[in-house]
């Protein structure tokens, strides 16, 4: 089975990308993960808080000496040793382009617009194959309508389409109120792929302290069904690529994500569970499970359940919410000793 695939205009070896997570924060562990076979890598956030945060840090120690006597060999702070957040993470994105032989992506998490553009032409700068736009709010002011969230969205996405020479891929939560025609207008805004779905992680709340404290879950194939509704809804009808993100922890899975109309399937907690090698073990399931329904190529496999090739369109719609439920009330009176619902 050819597994070879392309991905805003890279070419890949196979469409299983690792997605952004600790195993691609360190050089070893992108070595191995090129090792078994990865197509392609996704570093972990640049995140703007963290940026500013060093910047102020680096203004405090410029004032440090303010009040001393300029004779002093203590005036001047030592900056020698003094490396920012950005600092490190362009190190990384040169070592890891210097080092590996797959398509690095850098990724961005920003909050103000200016901040968005002026790390995505650092990255750029840095060598990246490409950037991933981490689209991470949390809607909290009950007096921001979701219009103008969208809006801003947008803006960022064209601001930041405007300054890069490399392709854009968005990465986005599904927690929008239309997100077929969100989904269009970032591609219109210049996203060159989408990648469904960004994981909200959600806070818990201690009965003991009453802190809320944060709260992070490895994923479970189950969370796939949400990328495969989207992907197989929005392929052949917007003119980007698409990558599933969320759940893809088998071979299998990749053939469902694939079949759906995904161009990537990405992978970050079936790696962290089962290591960098796990990605051999789910290249070897994708080729045995393509052998086995006589699939020649990704390229031939690709979309092929997606809304518009599948005979019953509307079953990624409602009717599949009724169809589901009437199947599960069916299940469950059958298992009761009952007859059909």
């Amino acid at each position: 089975m050819d597994l070879s695939t392309t991905y805003m205009g890279l070419q890949l070896r196979s469409p299983l990308v690792a997605s952004a997570g600790p195993l691609t924060s360190r050089t070893d562990s992108l070595l191995a993960l090129e090792h078994a076979g990865v197509a392609a890598v996704v570093l972990p956030s640049l995140f703007e808080e963290q940026v500013v945060h060093d910047e102020l840090s680096t203004a405090d120690m410029f004032d440090l000496g303010g009040g001393s006597n300029p004779e002093a060999t203590s005036y001047f702070p030592d900056l020698a040793r003094f490396e920012t957040v950005a600092d490190r993470y362009v190190r990384h994105v040169e070592d890891a382009r210097r080092t590996l032989g797959v398509p690095v992506i850098a990724s961005l998490n920003g909050v103000s617009p200016g901040g968005w553009t002026r790390y995505a032409r650092l990255l750029q700068d840095a060598g990246a194959s490409a950037l991933e736009l981490n689209l991470y709010r949390v809607a909290a002011d009950i007096a921001t309508p979701g219009t103008q969230i969208e809006a801003e969205q947008l803006e960022l996405v064209e601001a930041v389409d405007k300054v890069l020479m490399i392709p854009l891929a968005v990465k986005v939560g599904p927690y929008y109120s239309a997100f077929g025609h969100f989904a269009a207008g970032l591609v219109e805004a210049g996203a060159d792929a989408l990648v469904l779905f960004n994981r909200f992680y959600q806070p818990d709340v201690s009965p003991v302290t009453r802190e809320v404290l944060p709260s992070l879950e490895l994923s479970t194939a189950a969370e796939l069904r949400l990328p495969l509704r989207w992907i197989g809804l929005l392929y052949g009808r917007v003119k980007a690529d698409l990558a599933a993100t969320t759940g893809v922890h088998s071979g299998i899975d990749a053939a469902r994500a694939l079949l759906a109309g995904a161009d990537v399937a990405m992978m970050t907690s079936a790696l962290l569970r089962n290591g960098p090698s796990h990605v051999t073990t789910v290249e070897q399931e994708l080729i045995a499970w393509g052998r086995d329904h006589e699939y020649d190529s990704v390229a031939q496999l690709r979309g092929s359940a997606s809304q518009r090739n599948i005979a019953d369109p509307a079953a990624f719609e409602r009717a599949n919410y009724i169809e589901g439920l009437v199947d599960f009330a069916n299940t469950f009176a059958s298992a009761q000793g009952h007859g059909p619902w």
